[in-house]
C-alpha cells in the first residue's frame, strides 16, 4: 500500500507503433479515362440521329487530363496511326485545305469529304475535287481572309492565330487570351467538314505549357485517339519553340459519341489492358513552327495492341 498522501505512479506508456509510411502510388494510367468514357457511353448514352445516318450513342459534356511530362498520350489498346497523326498536323500547319496534298504523302483520312460525289452533294458542284474549302489550317493560319480555292496564295492576309500564340507565348506567358480558334460563322457553309475540334487554349505555368481543347464533336471509336494525339503532338511543338516543356493536355468533349457501328470492335477494346504510353522525341533543333518536317519527330517504346478496324462515318 502506498503511503498516506502519496500518488500512485502509473508506469509510462509504451511509444505508439508507428504505422508504416504508405509507399506513393503511381498516378494511375491516362489511357483509363478514354476507355471509362467509352464505358460509360456505352452504359448511359442516348440513342441519337447524326449527319452521317448511322446513328449514335451519346453523352453531352466529358473531360480528360492526359500528361505530356515524359510520355507522349499514342493510345495503346489498339494501334493509332501515327503517322496520319503527324502528317496532319502538319498539313493544318502549312495552311492547306487541298485533301489530294494529304494524300500524296500517304494519309486518306480526308479523301472522303474531298471527293467529287461529296463536293457535289453540298452544292460544290463547281469546286475542284479535293478543295475542302476553309477547314482548319486555312483559319489557323488565314482567319478573316476571304477564301477562293486550294490553290491560291493567302500570303498576309487574315490573321494568323497560330503564330500569334507562338509569339504571344515568347512574350506574355500569363495571358489568359492564348487561343486558337477553327470555328468561323461566316466561313462555316463554305467547309466540306465544320471543326470538330474548334478551339483550343494554352497556359504557362513553372516553364511548362499545358493545352485544352474543346471538341464540339467527338467521335470515340476513330476520332478521338487521333484528335488526344494531335493536340498532344502540337503542344510539343509549341512548347520546343518557345522553350518551355510540356505539361498537360485537357480534352473537353461537347458531344461524345459512339457510331453504332462501333460497339463491336469498342468493346473488344475495353477487354485490353493498356501499355505504357511511348515517349516523342524532337530530333533537331528547330526555330520556326514552319520549318517542322515529319522525319523531325521520333515516337520510341510504342508496344499497342493490334489494329481494330472500325468504318469511317461520312
Amino acid at each position: 500500500m502506498p503511503a498516506p498522501g502519496s500518488e500512485l505512479q502509473r508506469p509510462p506508456s509504451p511509444p505508439a507503433a508507428q504505422k508504416p509510411r504508405a509507399r506513393p502510388q503511381p498516378p494511375p494510367h491516362g489511357e483509363l479515362q478514354y476507355l471509362g468514357q467509352v464505358e460509360h457511353i456505352l452504359s448511359c448514352g442516348a440513342r441519337k440521329h447524326d449527319r452521317t445516318g448511322t446513328g449514335t450513342l451519346s453523352v453531352f459534356g466529358m473531360q480528360a487530363r492526359y500528361s505530356l511530362r515524359d510520355e507522349f498520350p499514342l493510345l495503346t489498346t489498339k494501334r493509332v496511326f501515327w503517322k496520319g497523326v503527324l502528317e496532319e498536323l502538319l498539313w493544318f500547319i502549312k495552311g492547306s485545305t487541298n485533301a489530294k496534298e494529304l494524300s500524296s504523302r500517304g494519309v486518306k483520312i480526308w479523301d472522303a469529304n474531298g471527293s467529287r460525289d461529296f463536293l457535289d452533294s453540298l452544292g460544290f458542284a463547281n469546286r475542284e475535287e479535293g478543295d475542302l474549302g476553309p477547314i482548319y489550317g486555312f483559319q489557323w493560319r488565314h482567319f478573316g481572309a476571304e477564301y477562293k480555292d486550294k490553290d491560291s496564295d493567302y500570303s498576309g492576309q487574315g490573321v494568323d492565330q497560330l503564330q500569334k500564340v507562338i509569339d504571344t507565348i515568347k512574350t506574355n506567358p500569363d495571358d489568359r487570351r492564348i487561343i486558337l480558334c477553327g470555328w468561323n460563322p461566316k466561313d462555316l457553309p463554305l467547309m466540306a467538314l465544320p471543326p470538330c475540334h474548334a478551339l483550343c487554349q494554352f497556359y504557362v505555368v513553372n516553364g511548362e505549357l499545358s493545352c485544352q481543347l474543346y471538341q464540339r464533336s467527338g467521335d470515340m471509336g476513330l476520332g478521338v485517339p487521333f484528335n488526344i494525339a494531335s493536340y498532344a503532338l502540337l503542344t510539343y511543338m509549341i512548347a520546343h519553340i518557345t522553350g518551355l516543356k510540356p505539361g498537360d493536355f485537357i480534352h473537353t468533349l461537347g458531344d461524345a459519341h459512339i457510331y453504332l457501328n462501333h460497339i463491336e470492335p469498342l468493346k473488344i477494346q475495353l477487354q485490353r489492358e493498356p501499355r505504357p504510353f511511348p515517349k516523342l522525341r524532337i530530333l533537331r533543333r528547330v526555330e520556326k513552327i514552319d520549318d517542322f518536317k515529319a522525319e523531325d519527330f521520333q515516337i520510341e517504346g510504342y508496344n499497342p495492341h493490334p489494329t481494330i478496324k472500325m468504318e469511317m462515318a461520312v
